[in-house]
């Protein structure tokens, strides 16, 4: 399983021949500048919740790719509208796709389309299959709820906000990994506004002195989870 930064919350995710793209936020973001959204190829578009700023290229990436659109019932029929294929979820439940199970967890945000139309409840995914298990969290402050996930999921990796502001900061993002059980963790939402940016090194310190790894990746580039 490989997984790439797009930028802010934007990840890929290529695993068992599928090509996973979370939350397309590429054209207005100036730090993604050398992602072209003409080259990304998405099996699949998943979306955490309706806000500009996880949405902004998700239609055109669709209608270019083909790409199914997997989010919560309020957001898959919005799409529907445009002409685009989706798969509604809902809290708690999953669907065995063919990249592999994918679960719809709680996160505690807010969510609107863009053109005002209300976007359903935010959440985030756990993705599990043979090549790891990985948790997405999407726009979330921490919560209890995040002490549930690891009584049915044991990660290889956590995918966290860390910018703070309009989601939770470091400190939040330490005990949210705390509480998921999640040894390495790769940092999103940050830096792409003056109100999100952070002391790299800080925020790397910060987990390390958890015993946690924090990864922040350049845009474009990736890791990949360890194969036993």
């Amino acid at each position: 399983m490989e997984i790439f930064y797009l930028g802010h919350g934007c990840i890929q995710v290529n695993t068992l021949g599928k090509t996973l793209l979370f939350d397309p936020f590429i054209t207005p973001n100036p730090l993604a500048k050398d992602i072209a959204i003409a080259d990304l190829h998405p099996d699949y578009i998943i979306l955490t919740h309706g806000h500009e700023d996880h949405v902004a290229d998700a239609e055109a990436i669709a209608k270019n790719s083909g790409a199914k659109v997997i989010a919560n019932f309020e957001i898959v029929t919005w799409y529907g509208q445009k002409g685009i294929d989706g798969h509604p979820m809902n809290h708690g439940g999953q669907w065995p796709f063919d990249f592999g199970t994918l679960k719809m967890v709680n996160a505690l945000h807010s969510s609107v389309l863009p053109d005002g139309t209300y976007g359903g409840n935010p959440a985030g995914f756990v993705l599990s299959n043979s090549e790891g298990t990985i948790y997405l969290a999407g726009d979330t402050a921490v919560h209890q709820d995040m002490k549930l996930i690891p009584e049915f999921f044991t990660l290889d990796l956590a995918i966290l906000p860390i910018g703070d502001n309009f989601t939770m900061g470091i400190a939040e993002a330490v005990l949210a990994a705390q509480f998921v059980q999640a040894g390495k963790v790769l940092g999103m939402h940050y830096d792409t506004f003056p109100y999100i940016e952070i002391n790299k090194e800080e925020a790397i310190e910060s987990f390390k002195s958890k015993g946690i790894e924090l990864i922040l990746l350049a845009i474009g580039s990736s890791t990949s989870l360890a194969q036993d």
